[in-house]
């Protein structure tokens, strides 16, 4: 069985990828995913053995710091490009002009935040559970929120789904210091088209 961990809580944006990630390689069958809400939690439990992969967004503001600070003993394995969930700005029904908006700062710039007291949360999904919750007026998160219950949340703001890049670290380094991608991958066969146009 191989282990993996990612940012929850459940139903959050990391899950869902990882459930994606696992699909395409065909081992979501032989796969466990725990959710954490801390990366560094997560690092850790990799380079102790309690997990065996670690999947994190490259856009997520502790990025950074679980490269650099577990650099000797957690490597970067694989790297992607995978569409986000739907995701709005949902509001509170009883709430006509929201004064705040609770979001995961690595999205602020997917809407216009000005005027507005920002809430920053771990995760998109955490955003979903303050408004369920009833702490929130309105929040950057999923559409399928203001969809699952109408009665108490609309959509003031349509973001769609956003390509994100994806990083899989693992114990053991396996690029050899190489440059690790695929000439075959989407990127590698628009430069070969945009090559034979230029060639005219």
């Amino acid at each position: 069985m191989l282990r993996f961990m990612t940012l929850g809580p459940s139903g959050s944006n990391h899950e869902f990828v990882v459930a994606r990630y696992l699909k395409f390689h065909g081992i979501d069958d032989i796969a466990t995913v725990d959710l954490v809400d801390d990366f560094n939690v997560a690092a850790q439990a990799v380079i102790d053995g309690v997990a065996d992969y670690l999947l994190q967004v490259a856009v997520h503001p502790s990025t950074t710091e679980v490269v650099a600070r577990y650099r000797k003993q957690l490597f970067v394995i694989d790297a992607f490009v995978s569409g986000s969930k739907d995701m709005s700005v949902v509001t509170r029904i009883d709430v006509e002009k929201p004064r705040s908006l609770a979001l995961q700062p690595a999205t602020r710039d997917y809407v216009n935040t000005r005027g507005l007291e920002l809430i920053p949360e771990t995760s998109t999904g955490s955003v979903a559970d303050g408004l369920l919750a009833g702490k929130y007026e309105s929040g950057l998160t999923y559409s399928s929120l203001a969809h699952d219950y109408p009665s108490r949340f609309r959509i003031d703001e349509v973001v769609g789904t956003v390509d994100d890049p994806w990083i899989v670290y693992g114990r053991e380094r396996l690029s050899e210091g190489q440059v690790v991608t695929w000439k075959d991958s989407p990127a590698g066969r628009a430069y070969r088209s945009e090559l034979k146009r230029a060639a005219g």
